[in-house]
């Protein structure tokens, strides 16, 4: 298996409240409760550390409430390369109703000051040559400019690295001006982000045209309506399977993780996107997105199928 460096610029705690129906205005009472050391780099990070690989992990994080990150990376064993800056890392409130909705309340994050950037540079250049790919996963904290993600992903990129992305708003943007290896928008996400419609693999494809980029794996995902791989050579259409959603928190990052899976492994381009496609149908089934049990994935499987886009 591969070694694999995701870095979470932003992190959270994620605290996810189970209840039956959220009733705005009024009070609340939810059934279960749930904190874990979250952000979206972590997250891929987990998926693929089920899936066999061996993780490097980076980014920032507040030095006042670390213990539950740290708890985390120990338990499993991830090689762990933060960077601690003053404060504390923030903290999203994730509310999962019984029909599935979740209703999100994410926290800004801290500052990030040049020396922290600095320092973050220098402690992934001390571990790149280690590395098959960079993962950069999540929002950017306050002092992080979009620019200065462009930048990260093309020094990377000189250093010979695959670099996969997934971000939304000016953070995306910023991300496909670098021509990264892979990125993993969803379709609301690349609508918001540019105004351009994207809801079908023909309006997908035109927006990229337009942006003149040349990325080689472009992954949208769609919810219900499957994932899109708008990739030169093959591109492909995976469905959706049936299945009852609990919380969608994690599914995307599971597609990622899925997808780089697949790719390193070299399975046929059907098989990576099926795969992955199961991986993130399977996060929704549950909170949280461990893969405890594989056999459920191949199960999965056997209910999506592949189509080839035009």
């Amino acid at each position: 298996m591969a070694k694999i460096l995701t870095i979470t610029l932003n992190p959270a705690i994620d605290i996810t409240l189970q209840l039956d129906t959220l009733k705005v205005g009024e009070v609340n009472r939810h059934h279960a409760l749930q904190s874990h050391a979250a952000g979206k780099g972590l997250n891929v990070a987990q998926v693929l550390k089920d899936l066999g690989h061996e993780l490097i992990i980076s980014g920032f994080l507040g030095q006042d409430n670390r213990q539950i990150f740290d708890t985390h990376f120990a338990a499993q064993n991830f090689d762990n390369h933060f960077v601690y800056i003053a404060g504390e890392t923030r903290q999203n409130i994730k509310i999962a109703e019984q029909s599935g909705r979740m209703t999100d309340i994410n926290g800004k994050g801290f500052w990030v000051d040049v020396q922290a950037k600095q320092q973050l540079q220098h402690n992934i250049e001390t571990i790149l040559d280690q590395v098959d790919v960079v993962v950069i996963s999540g929002s950017l904290p306050q002092g992080f400019s979009p620019e200065e993600l462009t930048q990260l992903i093309l020094w990377l990129k000189s250093k010979g690295k695959k670099v996969a992305v997934d971000s939304s708003g000016n953070a995306l943007s910023a991300a496909i001006t670098a021509n990264p290896w892979l990125i993993k928008p969803n379709s609301d996400e690349l609508t918001e982000t540019y105004q351009l419609p994207a809801t079908t693999a023909a309006e997908q494809q035109q927006l990229f045209a337009k942006l003149d980029a040349e990325i080689e794996n472009i992954v949208v995902s769609m919810g219900e309506h499957g994932v899109n791989w708008l990739h030169p050579q093959h591109p492909l259409h995976a469905t959706a399977p049936k299945v009852q959603v609990i919380s969608t928190v994690g599914a995307g990052d599971s597609l990622l993780a899925g997808m780089i899976h697949g790719l390193l492994a070299q399975t046929t381009p059907e098989q990576t996107l099926i795969t992955a496609t199961a991986i993130a149908s399977h996060a929704v089934t549950q909170i949280g997105f461990h893969l405890s049990d594989l056999s459920l994935i191949e199960d999965l499987k056997q209910n999506i199928s592949t189509k080839e886009l035009n």
